[in-house]
């Protein structure tokens, strides 16, 4: 269960870079900050959303069941992301379930404070739209990717894209444990056909693998790779 944490200082991300002193105070006034420990649910698909949530700490995944409940993963929020914005905006149930991947904190915004800047600040307004716009590029380029590309080829730009989100540790290492199964749903594959391409890939010395966490070698054949060359 999530554990509130009082005090925690508020970290200003993109949508929030034109709010004025005032909103900000406004914000710092009303948000509750919360820890999760890895498994732990933020909010589920058909919940009612009543704000926003940023992430503070950690990371999660975020995803959508489909067929005999099998979970689907859209994507990863880190530090500075946000969830829960479309929701409130278009008034309706949460599409996908958020779900902490490793011992995280996360902030919540009421959706009458949102609201009020939306309406107040014109800039605010228009970074909500361009991330919505970016969310939805980011979604188009997943099912052509799951649609056209190889399984080869999408594990490679999945674990490129990994390594972009969560950085690495003073090794090389992914700085996130992903399971093997997260990783293969993401990838759109079974666990047993992802593990093959991993051992491809770790006998090729493209990667190495430490456990949950994975090591890229070589950027530049694992891009092409991704890139069908």
């Amino acid at each position: 269960m999530p554990t509130n944490i009082v005090g925690k200082p508020y970290s200003i991300i993109d949508i929030f870079k034109s709010l004025t002193p005032v909103e900000k105070t406004m914000i710092e006034d009303h948000k509750e900050c919360f820890s999760y420990k890895n498994g732990d649910i933020v909010y589920k698909e058909g919940d009612k959303i009543r704000g926003i949530y940023q992430v503070i700490k950690g990371a999660f995944k975020i995803y959508k069941t489909g067929i005999e409940e099998k979970p689907y993963i859209i994507t990863f929020i880190i530090p500075g992301e946000i969830s829960g914005y479309r929701s409130i905006l278009s008034n309706e149930p949460s599409c996908s379930t958020v779900e902490a991947i490793e011992d995280s904190e996360m902030c919540f915004i009421p959706s009458e404070i949102i609201f009020h800047l939306v309406k107040s600040n014109p800039d605010f307004a228009l970074s909500i739209i361009q991330l919505t716009g970016k969310e939805l590029d980011r979604a188009n380029s997943l099912l052509t990717d799951l649609a056209q590309k190889k399984l080869n080829e999408r594990t490679a730009e999945i674990l490129l894209m990994l390594h972009n989100t969560f950085g690495v540790d003073e090794k090389g290492y992914t700085k996130c444990e992903i399971s093997r199964k997260d990783l293969a749903n993401i990838v759109g594959t079974a666990s047993e056909s992802l593990i093959r391409i991993l051992s491809d890939f770790k006998s090729k010395k493209l990667i190495d693998i430490d456990n949950k966490r994975i090591r890229i070698n070589d950027h530049k054949r694992l891009k092409l790779i991704s890139e069908s060359i």
